[in-house]
C-alpha cells in the first residue's frame, strides 16, 4: 500500500509539473503579443507601401524609432529636431499630455511620410524593385545613424501608455499593456482591411496597385493614392514604435532590427494580404518568447540565439517553398545592378595603385597607416560583394558576418590549436566558405530582393546565436587572435609606438592585390562569363547549358571565401575577434558603400574599402572636419542621391568620364551611333541572292532521315487549364520544321515543355537518348539548343561574350564535340553578319541584330536540334527573307532546327514540314503545300491571305 501511494504521489507530481510547464508556456507565448503586436504592425506598414508603390521599406523600423524619440521628447516637453547643425530640441514651455503628444507624433509621421515619397520614392516609382529596397536602405542607416548622434545610444525610457496592471487567468499572470497593444493592433488591421474593401479610397488603392494604366484611365491619380498610403503607413509605424516604447526601451540597433520579423510577417501576406501578415507578426513575437523562454530552461538549447531563429525559419518556407529554380515564362526580368565592365589595362592600373598603397603606407604612422591598412581589409570583403552581387545578381547582405565567421574562426585556429600563418586564415575561410554556400542555398529556388531578405535573416540569427554567444565566442575574455609570422618574420600588427607594423600592411596590401587579380581574371573567365549571364537571365543561361543552381553556390562560396580572408585580416588587425565589428547592421552598411561606390567592378571594391567606416577617408574628415559622428548619414543621403542620379554608382560614373576622354584624344572606340544601327541597312543583293556560307561544321556520324527528336504525349496545365494536349511528332536529321498556329496555340509553350522549362507529361528523346526528367541545362547540354521569344540576352555583356557563354551547353559531351575555337567562332560571326559589332555591348544594337546573336549563342553550343522562338520578329520583308538563307545555310551545315514565326512568308519559304496548334491540340502536320491547302488549317490561322498561294520551290 505505502509503495503503490508512493507511486500515485509520484504520478501527481509529475502531472503538476507538466501542468506547471504547459502554464509556463502559455504564459511566455502570451508575454510576446507586445513583441508581435510591434511586428504586425510593422507588417503591416511594409504591405501598404509595397502595394502603393512597389517599395520592400527596410527603413520602417527605424521609421518607427524616429516617431517613438519624437513622442518620448514631447512627453517631456520639447520637439525633437533630427537636422544637424540646428538645436538638438525645441522647449515647449512645458510637459504634454499623453494624447497631445500622441497626436503630434503621428502627424510628424504622415508628413514624413509624404515627404520621403515626394522627395525619394516617387522620383524611384519606374526603377527596379531592388534600387528601391536599396534606397530604403540607405535611408535606414541615415535614420538610425542620424539619431544615434543626435540622441546618443544610451536606453531611453517612455512613461507606460497602456494599463499595465497584471491580469490573472488561473494561473497565468500577463501585464495588461500587452494585450491592450495586441488588441488595438488588431483592431486598427479590422479597420484597415475593412476602408480597402468597402471605401472609394480603398477601392482606389487596389486597382492602382493592379495596374497603374488601368487607374489612369479611370480617372484615378496613382501619386495621390501612393502619397495617402506612405503617410497612413508611417503613422502605423510611428504608433507601433510609441505603443512598444515604454515596454522596450528606446535603443537605435534593436529598433531598426524589428524590420527582420516584421520582413518575414510581411513575406506571409506575399506583401499584399494585410490579415495574414498582421497574424504572421504576431504569431512571430508569442514564439520568440516561448523561445526565449526555452533556451532559459533547457540545458541543451543554446543560450542565445534562438529567438532570431523563428523569423528566419518563417522566411525560408515561405519564400523557399513557394520559389522555383528557375523563373517562368512572362516572368518580368529588370536589370537591377550596372555594367560589369571587363577591366582595361590592368598591369599599369594596377601597378600604379599598388605602389600608391605602399607609399601611403611608408609615409604615414599612427592611425592614419592603421586607416590604410582598414581600408586594404575592407576592400577585401568589398570584392567578395563584387563577386556575389555584381557578378552573380545575388543580393546579399550577410558578407560582413561571413567576415565574422572567419575571424572568429581564426582565433580557435591560432588559439586553441596553434596552426600558423598562413594556414589558420586559409582554414578559416573555408569554413567561411561552407557558412556561404549554406547561405547561398535558399538562392537555388528564389531571386532578387527576397534572397536580401532571407541573408539578412541569417546575418541577425549568426550574430546572436554565434558572435554574441559566450558559449562559443571566447567567454568573457574574447577570441584573441595569435600574432601572424612567416619565415620567422613577425607580421603582426604590433603595438605602441610599433603600431602599426609596415610589415602587417604590407602583407594586407599583398593579400588584397592577388585577391583582386583573381576577381579580375574570374570576370574575363567563363566562369565570370556564366555568373553574368545568370544575373541578367537565369532562364536563357540555363538554355545555354549553364548549371544556373552551381554557378549561385560557386559564386556564394568565392565570395565567402573571399569575406573569410578579410574578417581574418580585420581579427589581426584588432588581436581579436569581437562582435561589434561583424554585425547586421555593418553588413548593411557594407553592402550600401559597395552599391554607392560600384558594386559591379573591382575599382568599385577599392573605393568602398577607401570609403568605409574606418578607412582612411573616414580618419581623415574626422581629423580634419570632426565628422565621425555624421560619416554614416552623409553616405546615407549620398547613397539616396546616388540611386536616383546614378544608378550604376560612382565608379561607373568615372569609367565612362574616363572611356569618353579616350575616345576625344584619339582611342577612339567604334561606337552604337557610328554604325550602321539596321540589319536592312548592312545588306546587299548578294546578301539576298547569294549563296550563304557555312557555319562550323557540327555533324556527327550523322544520316539524312534519322530521327533526330522524338515528342510523344507532350502535355502542360496550369492548374486547371490546359495549355498542351498530348502533341507528339517526330523530327528527322537535316529538316526545318515550322511550328504555327495561332496566339495562345501552345507554340512556346511546347517549346519550353521539350527544352525543360515548363513542368510536362510525356516524352522526349534526342538521338534515341531519353531527356525525360532531365533540367533545362543538362537538355541544352544534350544537344537541345533554344532562343526565346523575348530574346532574353545578356545586355551588359559584348556580343563575343553573349555568344561565349552559348559553348557552354558543348561542354561535357566528349571529345566529339568540342567548343568552337577562335577561328570557327569568328565564321559563325561573319556568316551572321555580326562581325563588326562583336564587342560592342548588346544592348546598343539592333533589332534585327539582336534577333542574329540570340541565334548565334545557340548555335554556339553546337546543338543537334536548335529552337527557334519567333527569329524574325521585328524584322521586314528583306530582312526576313536573309534571315531565311542563314537558316538555311544552319541546316546545311549538321543543325536540325524546329522554329516558331508568324512570318508565314518566312514558314512557308524554309520549312520542310510544318505542324499546326491550335487551342493546345495538334491539328496537322504536313509539307507547305499540305499544310497550305489544308481546310481545318486555313480555318484556324491561315485564313484566305495563304490559300492558292504557290509554295516556294
Amino acid at each position: 500500500m505505502i509503495a503503490a501511494g508512493r507511486h500515485d504521489l509520484a504520478k501527481f507530481h509529475e502531472r503538476d509539473q507538466r501542468l506547471f510547464t504547459m502554464t509556463q508556456d502559455f504564459q511566455f507565448l502570451l508575454l510576446g503579443l507586445g513583441n508581435g503586436a510591434v511586428y504586425a504592425a510593422l507588417a503591416l506598414a511594409l504591405v501598404m507601401t509595397y502595394r502603393s508603390s512597389g517599395v520592400v521599406n527596410f527603413a520602417t523600423g527605424a521609421i518607427a524609432l524616429y516617431i517613438a524619440y519624437t513622442f518620448a521628447f514631447l512627453r517631456q516637453g520639447e520637439l525633437l529636431i533630427p537636422i544637424p547643425g540646428l538645436p538638438k530640441t525645441i522647449d515647449l514651455g512645458g510637459d504634454l499630455g499623453l494624447f497631445p503628444a500622441m497626436l503630434i507624433a503621428l502627424a510628424i509621421a504622415a508628413a514624413l511620410g509624404a515627404f520621403l515619397y515626394f522627395a525619394l520614392f516617387r522620383l524611384l516609382r519606374n526603377a527596379p524593385a531592388t534600387a528601391k529596397a536599396v534606397a530604403s536602405v540607405a535611408l535606414m542607416l541615415a535614420v538610425q545613424s542620424l539619431l544615434a548622434a543626435r540622441v546618443g545610444t544610451n536606453p531611453v525610457s517612455v512613461e507606460a501608455i497602456l494599463p499595465s496592471d497584471v491580469v490573472e487567468f488561473g494561473d497565468l499572470r500577463i501585464p495588461q499593456d500587452r494585450l491592450w497593444f495586441a488588441a488595438i493592433i488588431v483592431a486598427l488591421t479590422v479597420a484597415l482591411i475593412a476602408a480597402f474593401r468597402l471605401t472609394r479610397f480603398g477601392l482606389a488603392t487596389r486597382a492602382a496597385a493592379e495596374t497603374e494604366t488601368g487607374a489612369l484611365v479611370t480617372g484615378l491619380s496613382p501619386e495621390r493614392i501612393a502619397y495617402a498610403n506612405w503617410a497612413l503607413s508611417t503613422m502605423i509605424a510611428g504608433l507601433s514604435g510609441i505603443l512598444i516604447a515604454p515596454i522596450v526601451p528606446l535603443i537605435p540597433v534593436s529598433y531598426t532590427l524589428f524590420i527582420v520579423p516584421a520582413l518575414a510577417a510581411a513575406l506571409v501576406g506575399n506583401f499584399s494580404a494585410i490579415g495574414p501578415a498582421v497574424s504572421a507578426g504576431l504569431a512571430i513575437g508569442m514564439l520568440q518568447s516561448e523561445m526565449t523562454h526555452l533556451q532559459s530552461t533547457l540545458d541543451w538549447m543554446p543560450q542565445s540565439g534562438m529567438a532570431e531563429l523563428i523569423p528566419l525559419l518563417l522566411i525560408l518556407v515561405f519564400l523557399v517553398m513557394r520559389g522555383k529554380p528557375l523563373p517562368t515564362r512572362g516572368t518580368l526580368v529588370q536589370s537591377t545592378l550596372g555594367a560589369a565592365p571587363r577591366p582595361k589595362n590592368l598591369l599599369i592600373t594596377g601597378t600604379v595603385w599598388t605602389l600608391i598603397a605602399l607609399i601611403a603606407m611608408l609615409v604615414t604612422t599612427g592611425s592614419y597607416r592603421g586607416a590604410i591598412i582598414m581600408t586594404f581589409t575592407l576592400a577585401i570583403v568589398a570584392l567578395s560583394q563584387v563577386v556575389v552581387t555584381g557578378f552573380a545578381g545575388q543580393i546579399s547582405l550577410a558578407q560582413l558576418t561571413l567576415g565574422g565567421v572567419g575571424a572568429f574562426m581564426l582565433s580557435r585556429f591560432t588559439v586553441d590549436m596553434g596552426i600558423p600563418f598562413p594556414i589558420a586564415p586559409i582554414l578559416a575561410a573555408l569554413v567561411a566558405t561552407v557558412v556561404g554556400v549554406v547561405v547561398g542555398l535558399p538562392a537555388l529556388r528564389i531571386r532578387g530582393l527576397p534572397v536580401a531578405v532571407v541573408t539578412l535573416g541569417l546575418a541577425v540569427f549568426l550574430e546572436a546565436f554565434w558572435f554574441r554567444n559566450n558559449e562559443y565566442n571566447g567567454g568573457i575574455d574574447g577570441a584573441h587572435i595569435k600574432d601572424p609570422s612567416l619565415f620567422g618574420i613577425d607580421l603582426g600588427i604590433g603595438a605602441g609606438e610599433n603600431y602599426p607594423r609596415i610589415s602587417f600592411g604590407i602583407a594586407c596590401l599583398a593579400i588584397l592585390v592577388i585577391i583582386a587579380l583573381g576577381v579580375v581574371k574570374l570576370r574575363t573567365s567563363r566562369l565570370g562569363a556564366s555568373m553574368l549571364a545568370v544575373r541578367a537571365n537565369e532562364r536563357s543561361a540555363a538554355a545555354s547549358g549553364i548549371n544556373v543552381s552551381r554557378i549561385k553556390l560557386t559564386a556564394f562560396a568565392i565570395g565567402a571565401f573571399i569575406s573569410g580572408i578579410g574578417g581574418s585580416l580585420m581579427a589581426y588587425q584588432q588581436t581579436m575577434a569581437v562582435p561589434e565589428a561583424f554585425t547586421a547592421v555593418g553588413g548593411i552598411a557594407v553592402f550600401a558603400i559597395c552599391y554607392l561606390a560600384g558594386i559591379t567592378c573591382v575599382s568599385g571594391s577599392m573605393l568602398a574599402g577607401i570609403m568605409g567606416s574606418g578607412g582612411i577617408m573616414f580618419v581623415v574628415l574626422d581629423r580634419v572636419a570632426n565628422v565621425g559622428e555624421y560619416y554614416s548619414v552623409a553616405l546615407g543621403i549620398l547613397l539616396v542621391v546616388t540611386i536616383v542620379a546614378q544608378p550604376e554608382g560612382i565608379m561607373a560614373d568615372i569609367l565612362k568620364r574616363i572611356d569618353q576622354l579616350r575616345e576625344r584624344f584619339g582611342a577612339k572606340e567604334t561606337g552604337a551611333a557610328a554604325e550602321d544601327e539596321g540589319l536592312h541597312a548592312s545588306l546587299t543583293p548578294d546578301d539576298i541572292t547569294g549563296t550563304p556560307g557555312l557555319l562550323p561544321d557540327t555533324t556527327v556520324d550523322r544520316s539524312a532521315g534519322e530521327v533526330v527528336l522524338a515528342a510523344k504525349g507532350i502535355g502542360v496545365r496550369y492548374g486547371g487549364v490546359t495549355a498542351l494536349d498530348d502533341v507528339s511528332f517526330e523530327v528527322t536529321e537535316g529538316e526545318i520544321i515550322g511550328l504555327i498556329g495561332p496566339n495562345g496555340a501552345g507554340k512556346t509553350t511546347f517549346i519550353d515543355a521539350i527544352s525543360g522549362f515548363a513542368d510536362a507529361e510525356g516524352s522526349v528523346a534526342l538521338a534515341g537518348e531519353s531527356l525525360d526528367g532531365r533540367h533545362a541545362h543538362q537538355r541544352s547540354r544534350a544537344g537541345l539548343g533554344r532562343t526565346f521569344q523575348g530574346i532574353d540576352l545578356y545586355e551588359d555583356l559584348s556580343v563575343r561574350e553573349n555568344v561565349m557563354v552559348g559553348t557552354t551547353a558543348s561542354l561535357g559531351r566528349g571529345a566529339g564535340n568540342p567548343p568552337l575555337d577562335d577561328a570557327q567562332m569568328a565564321q559563325l560571326f561573319e556568316v551572321l553578319h555580326l562581325d563588326k559589332v562583336t564587342e560592342r555591348p548588346v544592348r546598343e544594337l539592333s533589332q534585327g541584330q539582336r534577333q542574329l546573336v540570340s541565334v548565334a549563342r545557340a548555335l554556339a553550343g553546337r546543338p543537334r536540334v536548335v529552337l527557334l522562338d519567333e527569329p524574325a520578329a521585328g524584322l521586314d520583308s528583306t530582312e526576313s527573307a536573309w534571315l531565311g538563307l542563314r537558316l538555311k545555310a544552319i541546316r546545311d551545315a549538321g543543325t536540325t532546327i524546329i522554329m516558331v514565326d508568324h512570318d508565314m512568308d518566312l514558314v512557308l519559304d524554309v520549312c520542310d514540314r510544318i505542324v499546326v496548334l491550335d487551342l493546345g491540340k495538334r491539328i496537322a502536320i504536313g509539307t507547305p503545300a499540305e499544310v497550305r491547302n489544308n481546310p481545318d488549317v486555313t480555318r484556324a490561322y491561315l485564313g484566305s491571305a495563304h490559300s492558292g498561294q504557290e509554295v516556294p520551290a
